[in-house]
């Protein structure tokens, strides 16, 4: 993947001081550019894949810490181990098959570098058994992870499979019907590793409905514009109205005017535990464009006719 040579401030654009919201702020952005539902370019999906990797583990404080300190190598170091020994016990592999008796530190320790054997240090800082069940910690379950989710409107509607990459791993997610900005969903077991055969923590999903052209999202209610003709606002209608679930009609009552919300009870998001969301359908009123000789006439006609001032009301 791309994150695997792309440093992950890079990847999001923000610098390593960075706060939190700057990380998450910079993240729907780049969520909402590249998602493969909204950016059909054939390198939106990956480039949505490396900043979703990148956020997994930013957006968390201690794996920022741990990748703040030991950078691409953050997975592969084990708890306790002091970044500056890290940090010399790589820059001393090249010397690998020296020992450490074959030099020593004007403080009279061991010489790190070229006078260290690296597999030889790593087996004694990294090793189980002299490293945690030598301290007499015993196997440690994993930690609770969280993450991120960008869903698009209908993906959140309807709900379905969906594949995500979390820290470089593929993981296989059902996503509910009807989830809400905010909801975390919890996968058991995806979480961070434990050691010695203890249990994984868990991978708390927290969904993020990214904006839409057409619909507004306000918890289970669906809000979105409803386009009626002079004469179906004066006149009642029945309007066919777009929803995420599919068409729906909507009655247009008589005299309606621009920015009347009509509502559907039911017809917003779906809510697998109680009563499901309403759509709300704001009224907007277009007038022909161009207008015709014989609209131009009719509009003539009721002007001339008419005694109705929109003005005079107020």
């Amino acid at each position: 993947m791309a994150t695997a040579t792309r440093d992950f401030y890079e990847s999001l654009g923000v610098p390593r001081g960075a706060s939190q919201e700057d990380v998450q702020r910079a993240y729907r952005k780049l969520a909402r550019t590249y998602h493969p539902d909204v950016n059909k370019d054939p390198g939106a999906e990956d480039r949505f894949k490396e900043v979703s990797e990148a956020y997994s583990v930013l957006s968390d404080p201690e794996t920022r810490r741990r990748y703040d300190a030991f950078g691409a190598d953050f997975r592969q170091v084990p708890e306790g181990v002091d970044p500056d020994t890290w940090a010399r016990a790589r820059a001393g592999r090249g010397g690998r098959g020296r020992r450490a008796g074959a030099g020593a530190s004007p403080g009279g320790r061991p010489g790190f570098g070229e006078n260290v054997d690296f597999e030889d240090l790593l087996e004694g800082l990294f090793s189980g058994r002299a490293g945690r069940a030598g301290r007499g910690w015993g196997p440690i379950p994993g930690a609770d992870q969280e993450a991120e989710i960008g869903l698009t409107v209908e993906e959140a509607y309807r709900g379905g499979h969906r594949s995500i990459t979390v820290g470089g791993r593929r993981i296989e997610v059902n996503i509910p019907a009807g989830v809400t900005d905010g909801q975390r969903i919890r996968l058991a077991g995806q979480g961070g590793r434990g050691s010695e055969g203890a249990a994984a923590g868990d991978l708390y999903l927290i969904v993020r409905i990214m904006p839409h052209s057409r619909y507004r999202v306000e918890g289970r209610d669906i809000h979105v514009q409803l386009l009626v003709a002079p004469w179906e606002a004066a006149l009642g209608a029945s309007v066919a109205v777009d929803t995420p679930g599919g068409e729906a009609k909507v009655k247009v009552p008589p005299g309606t005017s621009s920015g009347r919300r009509l509502r559907l009870r039911g017809r917003g998001m779906p809510n697998p535990r109680g009563v499901p969301g309403d759509l709300f359908a704001e009224v907007r009123i277009m007038v022909p464009h161009p207008v015709s000789d014989e609209e131009r006439r009719l509009f003539e006609q009721l002007a001339s006719v008419s005694a109705f001032d929109p003005r005079g009301r107020r």
